[in-house]
Protein backbone atom coordinates (compact mmCIF):
# COMPACT_ATOMS: atom_id res chain seq x y z
CA UNK A 1 0.00 0.00 0.00
CA UNK A 2 1.12 3.30 -1.16
CA UNK A 3 0.76 5.23 2.00
CA UNK A 4 0.44 2.48 4.69
CA UNK A 5 0.96 4.39 8.34
CA UNK A 6 1.49 3.44 11.74
CA UNK A 7 -1.13 4.27 14.24
CA UNK A 8 -0.38 4.36 18.18
CA UNK A 9 -2.79 4.65 20.86
CA UNK A 10 -1.06 6.71 24.20
CA UNK A 11 -2.98 6.30 27.82
CA UNK A 12 -2.59 9.29 29.75
CA UNK A 13 -5.10 8.97 32.27
CA UNK A 14 -8.54 7.03 33.37
CA UNK A 15 -11.73 7.54 35.56
CA UNK A 16 -13.64 5.11 37.81
CA UNK A 17 -15.47 3.86 39.17
CA UNK A 18 -18.45 4.20 36.69
CA UNK A 19 -21.89 2.82 36.29
CA UNK A 20 -23.75 1.99 33.60
CA UNK A 21 -25.50 4.86 32.88
CA UNK A 22 -22.63 7.07 32.87
CA UNK A 23 -22.02 5.23 29.67
CA UNK A 24 -24.91 4.80 28.33
CA UNK A 25 -27.57 6.61 27.41
CA UNK A 26 -29.52 3.40 27.56
CA UNK A 27 -28.24 1.27 29.82
CA UNK A 28 -29.04 -2.96 30.13
CA UNK A 29 -30.99 -2.70 33.42
CA UNK A 30 -29.11 -5.95 33.76
CA UNK A 31 -25.78 -4.58 34.41
CA UNK A 32 -24.52 -3.64 37.96
CA UNK A 33 -21.13 -2.57 37.18
CA UNK A 34 -19.42 -0.19 33.92
CA UNK A 35 -15.77 -0.27 32.26
CA UNK A 36 -13.61 2.44 33.34
CA UNK A 37 -13.01 4.71 31.02
CA UNK A 38 -9.25 5.35 29.62
CA UNK A 39 -7.86 8.57 28.08
CA UNK A 40 -6.15 8.37 24.71
CA UNK A 41 -4.27 10.53 22.53
CA UNK A 42 -3.20 8.93 19.00
CA UNK A 43 0.07 9.22 16.86
CA UNK A 44 0.22 9.00 12.99
CA UNK A 45 3.16 8.02 11.96
CA UNK A 46 4.33 7.71 8.47
CA UNK A 47 5.63 9.55 5.07
CA UNK A 48 8.38 11.02 6.95
CA UNK A 49 6.08 12.65 9.80
CA UNK A 50 4.43 12.28 12.68
CA UNK A 51 0.33 13.77 12.99
CA UNK A 52 -0.87 13.57 16.45
CA UNK A 53 -4.38 13.41 17.26
CA UNK A 54 -5.83 15.20 20.26
CA UNK A 55 -3.55 16.66 22.78
CA UNK A 56 -5.26 15.39 25.92
CA UNK A 57 -5.49 17.56 29.13
CA UNK A 58 -2.92 18.14 32.30
CA UNK A 59 -2.86 18.05 35.56
CA UNK A 60 -4.67 21.05 36.69
CA UNK A 61 -7.73 19.66 34.55
CA UNK A 62 -7.41 16.41 36.16
CA UNK A 63 -7.82 17.78 39.66
CA UNK A 64 -10.95 20.06 38.85
CA UNK A 65 -12.64 17.27 37.11
CA UNK A 66 -11.71 14.31 39.50
CA UNK A 67 -9.62 12.09 37.12
CA UNK A 68 -6.20 10.21 37.36
CA UNK A 69 -3.69 11.66 35.15
CA UNK A 70 -0.98 9.33 34.81
CA UNK A 71 1.40 11.83 32.70
CA UNK A 72 0.69 14.46 30.73
CA UNK A 73 0.22 13.41 26.86
CA UNK A 74 3.44 15.66 26.03
CA UNK A 75 5.47 13.22 28.65
CA UNK A 76 4.02 10.07 27.07
CA UNK A 77 4.94 11.11 23.62
CA UNK A 78 8.22 12.08 24.45
CA UNK A 79 8.69 9.19 26.55
CA UNK A 80 7.96 7.34 23.23
CA UNK A 81 10.58 9.38 21.49
CA UNK A 82 8.67 12.33 19.64
CA UNK A 83 9.47 15.68 20.96
CA UNK A 84 6.21 18.22 21.09
CA UNK A 85 7.99 20.84 18.92
CA UNK A 86 8.50 18.11 16.19
CA UNK A 87 5.05 17.68 15.91
CA UNK A 88 3.67 19.58 13.07
CA UNK A 89 0.03 18.49 12.95
CA UNK A 90 -2.32 18.02 15.36
CA UNK A 91 -6.27 17.22 15.01
CA UNK A 92 -8.13 17.84 17.16
CA UNK A 93 -11.47 16.06 17.05
CA UNK A 94 -13.16 18.09 18.98
CA UNK A 95 -12.57 21.07 21.47
CA UNK A 96 -13.84 19.00 24.77
CA UNK A 97 -11.51 19.06 27.71
CA UNK A 98 -10.35 16.06 27.09
CA UNK A 99 -9.14 16.39 23.53
CA UNK A 100 -8.34 19.96 23.20
CA UNK A 101 -5.92 20.52 26.43
CA UNK A 102 -2.07 21.40 26.45
CA UNK A 103 -2.48 23.21 23.04
CA UNK A 104 0.26 25.99 24.15
CA UNK A 105 2.62 23.04 24.44
CA UNK A 106 3.30 22.11 20.38
CA UNK A 107 4.82 25.55 19.09
CA UNK A 108 5.28 24.61 15.96
CA UNK A 109 2.35 22.77 14.93
CA UNK A 110 -0.64 23.60 12.67
CA UNK A 111 -4.33 22.47 14.06
CA UNK A 112 -7.16 21.02 11.93
CA UNK A 113 -10.38 21.60 13.23
CA UNK A 114 -13.87 21.49 11.45
CA UNK A 115 -15.69 24.76 10.84
CA UNK A 116 -18.71 23.64 13.11
CA UNK A 117 -16.66 23.04 16.46
CA UNK A 118 -15.56 26.30 16.44
CA UNK A 119 -18.66 27.90 15.97
CA UNK A 120 -20.12 25.83 18.43
CA UNK A 121 -17.41 26.09 21.07
CA UNK A 122 -17.70 30.06 20.89
CA UNK A 123 -22.06 30.62 20.11
CA UNK A 124 -25.19 30.52 22.09
CA UNK A 125 -24.96 26.87 22.84
CA UNK A 126 -22.24 27.87 25.66
CA UNK A 127 -25.21 29.82 27.11
CA UNK A 128 -25.98 26.49 28.22
CA UNK A 129 -24.41 24.73 31.39
CA UNK A 130 -25.43 21.02 30.23
CA UNK A 131 -23.87 22.00 26.71
CA UNK A 132 -20.76 24.09 28.25
CA UNK A 133 -19.86 21.79 30.76
CA UNK A 134 -17.21 18.97 28.60
CA UNK A 135 -15.11 22.37 27.32
CA UNK A 136 -12.96 24.71 29.35
CA UNK A 137 -12.78 28.40 28.54
CA UNK A 138 -9.26 28.32 28.54
CA UNK A 139 -9.00 25.91 26.07
CA UNK A 140 -11.07 27.65 23.45
CA UNK A 141 -9.77 30.34 24.18
CA UNK A 142 -6.40 29.17 23.55
CA UNK A 143 -7.83 28.11 19.84
CA UNK A 144 -9.10 31.47 18.94
CA UNK A 145 -5.49 32.75 19.68
CA UNK A 146 -4.37 30.48 17.19
CA UNK A 147 -6.35 31.14 14.61
CA UNK A 148 -5.90 34.85 15.10
CA UNK A 149 -1.99 33.34 14.66
CA UNK A 150 -3.20 32.07 11.66
CA UNK A 151 -2.22 28.50 12.98
CA UNK A 152 -5.64 26.64 12.12
CA UNK A 153 -6.62 25.15 9.05
CA UNK A 154 -9.93 24.57 8.80
CA UNK A 155 -12.18 21.49 7.36
CA UNK A 156 -16.05 21.53 6.28
CA UNK A 157 -16.97 18.31 5.85
CA UNK A 158 -14.60 15.93 4.79
CA UNK A 159 -10.41 17.23 4.71
CA UNK A 160 -7.27 16.26 4.48
CA UNK A 161 -3.89 16.37 6.57
CA UNK A 162 -2.26 14.22 4.31
CA UNK A 163 -2.69 11.34 1.63
CA UNK A 164 -3.93 8.61 3.15
CA UNK A 165 -4.73 10.51 6.37
CA UNK A 166 -8.35 12.30 5.93
CA UNK A 167 -11.34 13.77 8.03
CA UNK A 168 -14.61 13.45 8.01
CA UNK A 169 -17.13 14.92 10.24
CA UNK A 170 -20.25 13.18 12.14
CA UNK A 171 -21.10 15.49 15.08
CA UNK A 172 -23.44 14.05 17.72
CA UNK A 173 -21.10 13.71 21.20
CA UNK A 174 -20.27 17.68 19.76
CA UNK A 175 -21.63 19.43 17.06
CA UNK A 176 -17.94 19.85 15.28
CA UNK A 177 -16.76 16.56 16.11
CA UNK A 178 -14.58 14.54 13.22
CA UNK A 179 -12.94 10.92 13.20
CA UNK A 180 -9.82 10.41 11.28
CA UNK A 181 -9.31 7.26 8.77
CA UNK A 182 -5.92 6.44 8.29
CA UNK A 183 -4.42 4.34 5.85
CA UNK A 184 -2.29 1.28 7.14
CA UNK A 185 -1.22 -2.01 6.20
CA UNK A 186 -4.03 -4.02 7.57
CA UNK A 187 -6.30 -2.00 5.58
CA UNK A 188 -8.45 1.98 6.75
CA UNK A 189 -8.23 2.29 10.79
CA UNK A 190 -10.76 4.97 11.60
CA UNK A 191 -9.91 6.65 15.03
CA UNK A 192 -13.51 7.54 15.67
CA UNK A 193 -12.97 9.87 18.97
CA UNK A 194 -16.10 10.18 20.56
CA UNK A 195 -18.34 8.89 17.98
CA UNK A 196 -18.29 6.16 20.12
CA UNK A 197 -16.52 5.97 23.49
CA UNK A 198 -16.81 2.46 24.04
CA UNK A 199 -17.30 -0.58 21.50
CA UNK A 200 -20.53 -0.99 23.13
CA UNK A 201 -21.91 2.43 22.28
CA UNK A 202 -21.17 1.43 18.47
CA UNK A 203 -22.23 -2.51 18.38
CA UNK A 204 -25.66 -1.49 21.09
CA UNK A 205 -26.21 1.28 19.35
CA UNK A 206 -26.51 3.35 22.88
CA UNK A 207 -25.02 6.55 22.64
CA UNK A 208 -22.63 7.81 25.43
CA UNK A 209 -25.04 10.38 27.60
CA UNK A 210 -23.08 13.82 26.58
CA UNK A 211 -24.24 14.45 23.90
CA UNK A 212 -25.53 17.52 21.30
CA UNK A 213 -27.40 15.69 18.66
CA UNK A 214 -28.61 12.02 18.98
CA UNK A 215 -29.91 11.94 15.63
CA UNK A 216 -26.10 12.89 14.35
CA UNK A 217 -24.74 10.63 16.94
CA UNK A 218 -26.82 7.58 15.37
CA UNK A 219 -25.75 8.54 11.76
CA UNK A 220 -22.21 9.23 12.82
CA UNK A 221 -21.77 5.34 13.59
CA UNK A 222 -23.28 4.42 10.27
CA UNK A 223 -20.32 6.86 8.58
CA UNK A 224 -17.49 5.31 11.01
CA UNK A 225 -18.75 1.79 9.88
CA UNK A 226 -18.35 2.56 5.89
CA UNK A 227 -15.24 4.56 6.23
CA UNK A 228 -13.36 1.47 8.23
CA UNK A 229 -15.38 -1.54 6.47
CA UNK A 230 -14.59 -3.77 8.59
CA UNK A 231 -15.26 -3.75 12.40
CA UNK A 232 -11.97 -4.45 13.52
CA UNK A 233 -10.62 -1.58 12.15
CA UNK A 234 -12.76 1.03 14.17
CA UNK A 235 -11.30 2.44 17.36
CA UNK A 236 -12.93 3.60 19.69
CA UNK A 237 -12.47 6.49 21.99
CA UNK A 238 -12.47 5.90 25.43
CA UNK A 239 -12.23 1.24 25.86
CA UNK A 240 -10.05 -0.18 28.54
CA UNK A 241 -10.69 -2.69 25.97
CA UNK A 242 -8.27 -0.84 23.28
CA UNK A 243 -5.14 -1.51 25.77
CA UNK A 244 -6.33 -5.22 25.97
CA UNK A 245 -6.96 -6.28 22.02
CA UNK A 246 -3.85 -4.45 20.49
CA UNK A 247 -0.22 -4.88 20.96
CA UNK A 248 1.93 -3.10 23.26
CA UNK A 249 4.41 -0.95 21.70
CA UNK A 250 6.89 0.35 24.44
CA UNK A 251 8.01 -0.45 27.51
CA UNK A 252 8.07 2.58 29.02
CA UNK A 253 4.53 4.12 28.25
CA UNK A 254 0.95 2.83 27.62
CA UNK A 255 1.27 2.50 23.47
CA UNK A 256 -0.64 -0.02 21.80
CA UNK A 257 0.08 -0.60 17.61
CA UNK A 258 -3.29 0.47 16.16
CA UNK A 259 -2.04 -0.74 12.64
CA UNK A 260 -1.50 -4.07 14.05
CA UNK A 261 -4.54 -7.01 13.56
CA UNK A 262 -6.51 -7.22 17.26
CA UNK A 263 -6.07 -10.15 19.32
CA UNK A 264 -10.35 -10.46 19.17
CA UNK A 265 -12.55 -9.83 16.53
CA UNK A 266 -15.86 -8.03 16.15
CA UNK A 267 -16.67 -9.92 13.03
CA UNK A 268 -19.45 -11.43 13.00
Amino acid sequence: MENAYEIYALRYATMSPRTPHMNYLLPDPHETAASDLDYFVWLVRGGGRDILVDTGFNAAEAGLRNRKLTLNPVDALARFGVGADAIKDVVVTHLHYDHAGNLDLFPNARFHLQDREMSYATGRCMCSGVLRHPFSVEHVTLMVRHVFSERVTFHSGDGEVAPGVTLHRVGGHSDGLQVVRVETARGPVVLASDAAHYYGNLHRRSPFPIVYNIGDMCQGWEIVERLAGHPDRIIPGHDPLVAAIYPRASDKVDAFALHRAPSRSFAK
